[in-house]
């Protein structure tokens, strides 16, 4: 499929999100407000749809749709990654700064180590959504 000029950047939304054919791409906390650009150009890129929390298998890649007010972050963290294979990522997608529902980004940066992950790095992925990359660390070390 050839992308339209004006599609361009949201199709490549999933390139940012490090989404390659075959991932199996689990979305946590969808709601209504949630981005469906970026959704189809997750599933398109992995090629199959986006799986729930029902999903019992291994998943590559963990779309935590987050808003302020959804609950307590690192209660979700630990669950995202109850399914996340070794290597896998959980991206925390919060709306822009300005935007109902908006999570401050240290909200984020605090919650993270707490679940036993840490953040790697931040991308714009809609006109209202950014989100967060967090990775298990390769080796866990008690810093007690």
């Amino acid at each position: 499929m050839v992308a339209a000029a004006g599609d361009a950047g949201k199709t490549d939304v999933a390139g940012k999100l490090g989404i390659t054919p075959g991932m199996v791409v689990q979305e946590l906390g969808w709601d209504s407000d949630v981005d469906d650009e970026v959704r189809n150009a997750v599933e398109e890129r992995c090629g199959d749809d986006l799986v729930d929390d029902d999903f019992d298998g291994v998943v590559e890649v963990v779309l935590l749709w987050w808003r302020d007010g959804d609950g307590d972050l690192v209660d979700a963290l630990v669950d995202a990654g109850t399914a996340l294979a070794d290597n896998g990522v959980v991206w925390v997608l919060t709306p822009k700064t300005g935007r109902p529902g908006h999570v401050e980004p240290s909200e984020i940066a605090e919650a993270a180590p707490t679940a036993g992950l840490s953040q790697t790095s931040n991308v714009s992925v809609s006109e209202d959504w950014i989100g967060a990359r967090l990775v298990a660390p390769r080796a866990v070390k008690s810093r007690r």
